[in-house]
């Protein structure tokens, strides 16, 4: 049953999105059981996430699916629940000859709703610290490989792509409030701490490495009027190899489990803690700290 013809009663789509995030988030948790229960190591793909809901209803109304749902903040289902996000941009989007409904059955947007939506799903997951977005300056070919790469270095295998990250420093802070209305954006205060090196087991690491430290990170995301609403923890291991690449091991973890590594924390070295912007332009994504 198509959603246009649910959508189509006044409060169907907030029904439709709870019922399309059960199913989520039961199939999520299904596949995330099996995977644990080989006791092997596993990569689990979504093709999509709980918060793509959000480009799909009024603000209000998400809102209210999550009250419904006991949700205190957003960062719950966005980095408290995904360790990465790869958006692949619509080919309506800069490949536009080879966005076409004639052989997909399932597609229905005509180019400009796609890129309508492709805008809105992009938004949604603004303020995720790995959020990858996938656009087409290459070919479809090489735009996969791209993706199979940034997943490799992702679960700490070698990896050929090269990464670029450009670094400014800016006279001041950016004033939020000249900030366009179509750009949107998150606050969050940030904790990072680094750890000793025994958090890492030496039988785990390989004649090829180099160096390696590890550190806890606790993102805590802002509300407008500048308060908490909630916080995530994550562990990440780095390493430097012999042929000169970086492999950061990224994983979630409790609350517990970061307090705990707090208090075992490497305290010959400083606390970082500082405020940071994340926001979309131009189908990039970038982070003011």
């Amino acid at each position: 049953m198509a959603f246009d013809y649910l959508g189509a009663v006044q409060g169907m789509d907030l029904v439709v999105q709870d019922t399309v995030m059960d199913i989520q988030i039961g199939l999520e948790d299904g596949f995330e059981r099996v995977l644990r229960a080989r006791g092997k190591p596993g990569v689990l793909l979504c093709d999509r996430g709980l918060m793509d809901g959000a480009a799909y209803m009024k603000n209000e109304d998400w809102e209210k699916l999550l009250k419904k749902r006991d949700v205190q903040c957003v960062s719950e289902l966005r980095e408290g629940r995904y360790n990465a996000v790869f958006h692949l941009v619509t080919a309506a989007e800069g490949a536009e000859k080879f966005y076409t409904l004639e052989n997909n059955e399932v597609r229905t947007e005509t180019p400009e709703l796609a890129r309508e939506l492709d805008d809105l799903t992009r938004n949604a997951w603004v303020g995720h610290p790995n959020l990858k977005i996938f656009d087409n300056s290459t070919d479809f070919e090489k735009k996969l490989q791209r993706v199979v790469e940034e997943t490799a270095r992702l679960v700490g295998l070698p990896s050929q792509l090269e990464r670029t990250t450009i670094k400014f420093i800016l006279k001041k802070a950016p004033d939020l409030n000249s900030f366009p209305e179509d750009v949107s954006y998150q606050i969050f205060d940030v904790e990072k701490v680094y750890l000793y090196d025994e958090i890492v087991n030496p039988s785990d690491r390989s004649d090829d490495i180099t160096d390696e430290y590890s550190f806890i990170r606790k993102r805590t995301t802002l509300n407008m009027e500048g308060e908490a609403s909630g916080s995530v923890y994550g562990l990440t291991i780095v390493q430097k190899t012999k042929d000169g690449q970086t492999i950061e091991k990224k994983r979630i973890i409790t609350r517990r489990e970061y307090s705990s590594l707090f208090n075992n924390r490497d305290k010959s070295r400083h606390v970082v803690r500082q405020q940071r912007i994340s926001f979309l332009w131009n189908i990039q994504s970038f982070n003011v700290h």
